[in-house]
């Protein structure tokens, strides 16, 4: 299973099927990334932590533990 961490910067991914339970699930859903939208990753920080992606025309960063909760292909 290839989730959004493992996707490097300057790929393009396409959401699969988003993991986790109610309110994170719901969070991560409400950010506007929901199966079959295609997310670009723009950026890493230093540490690798958070990860910054464009979605729906618009800049997102994502905590690490977030992003393996979205698979992707």
């Amino acid at each position: 299973m290839k989730t959004l961490r493992d996707v490097k910067v300057g790929e393009t991914a396409k959401v699969v099927k988003l993991h986790g339970e109610g309110a994170v699930k719901r969070r991560i859903m409400d950010m506007g990334i929901t199966k079959g939208v295609e997310v670009y990753v723009r950026k890493l920080a230093p540490l690798g932590d958070p990860i910054e992606v464009n979605v729906r025309n618009y800049e997102l960063s994502l905590r690490k533990a977030d992003a393996e909760m979205i698979e992707v292909q």
